[in-house]
């Protein structure tokens, strides 16, 4: 039994988890920065550090629900994330299918999930990145709702780079929660199940 749990971590990555956002210390706790803030979370549930540098990113090799999952927290800034996706997707061998990408969604209410299997990018530069690189639109997402711009004129930059009001905050934190039950589901091949019980 010693040697158990070093022999589930030998297989081959079966997931790769990415959690989008921009690395300056400036941008933590912004709107355009949920997703590392869900690998945050998550690495804190598991007992992990997203620490080892590789393919453009800050990853953690881990196995979480069974699965042996990369996880990545593309450096490369929100609108170049696909080049770090799909540097680490060749090198395992990993299909569009099997990555998951967490990240920031203006036309949710704050703190409202919406779990999909594909999709566009939505106007998302983070998405349209990873679509151009993967040449594919076929992985799974989980978007975090941050609230839409506050009037039609407000710059969306600006909107997306701000913190949270003190009630988003909180809706924001309880979603992210709910994200990373929502990823132990679809790691587990229960993707319905996920939008069933969170969209």
């Amino acid at each position: 039994m010693i040697f158990k749990k070093k022999f589930e971590n030998t297989g081959s990555i079966e997931y790769i988890v990415v959690g989008l956002g921009n690395p300056d210390r400036k941008y933590e706790g912004t709107k355009h920065n949920v997703g590392f803030m869900f690998m945050d979370l998550l690495a804190e549930k598991y007992g992990l550090k997203i620490n080892k540098i590789k393919y453009k990113s800050v990853v953690c090799d881990a196995v979480i629900k069974g699965h042996r999952v990369l996880l990545m927290k593309p450096q490369t800034y929100m609108n170049n994330s696909g080049e770090a996706i799909r540097e680490a997707a060749q090198f395992y061998k990993v299909p569009p299918e099997n990555i998951i990408v967490i990240f920031d969604d203006i036309s949710l209410e704050p703190g409202k999930l919406r779990i999909r299997k594909n999709g566009s990018d939505g106007g998302h530069n983070g998405l349209k990145s990873i679509i151009y690189h993967l040449v594919s639109n076929k992985f799974p997402r989980i978007k975090i709702g941050v609230g839409a711009k506050p009037h039609p004129d407000y710059d969306l930059a600006s909107w997306v780079l701000s913190g949270f009001s003190k009630d988003a905050a909180s809706q924001v934190s309880k979603a992210l929660e709910d994200s990373v039950t929502a990823l132990e589901y679809m790691l587990d091949g229960k993707t319905d199940t996920a939008m069933n019980k969170f969209n």
